[in-house]
C-alpha cells in the first residue's frame, strides 16, 4: 500500500496510478483523532508512543487530555498510523 499526503493534509491511497482518499475515520476529518486509542491498539505506553513518534510525553498527554490537539504533520503521521501501524514505526525506527 502507498499513501501520498496532499498538500491541503489529505491522506490518500496511491492504487493503479490513481488516488482514493481514505476514509474519514483513517485521515483524521470529520473529528479529532482518537490519540489514545492509537497508542493503545500499538500497545504502547505514553513514553514509548512520544519516544517512536520524536515528541516529547507532555505532548502525547495534551492530544489524549484534549488540552491540544495535533497539527500539520503530526496529525498527518497519526492517520496514517490508523491505517497502517506496523508500516509507519517500522519506517520510524530505520530513521
Amino acid at each position: 500500500m502507498r499513501l501520498r499526503l496532499k498538500a491541503d493534509g489529505r491522506i490518500v491511497e496511491l492504487r493503479d496510478g490513481q488516488e482514493f482518499p481514505l476514509p474519514a475515520a483513517a485521515s483524521g476529518e470529520g473529528g479529532s483523532l482518537e490519540v489514545r486509542d492509537l497508542r493503545r491498539r500499538a500497545c504502547l505506553t505514553q513514553m514509548e508512543f512520544a519516544a517512536k513518534l520524536g515528541v516529547p510525553v507532555e505532548t502525547i498527554r495534551n492530544w489524549e487530555q484534549g488540552k491540544r490537539a495535533p497539527r500539520g504533520p503530526a496529525r498527518a503521521l497519526l492517520a496514517v498510523i490508523a491505517h497502517a501501524p506496523d508500516t509507519v514505526f517500522q519506517a520510524l525506527a530505520k530513521g
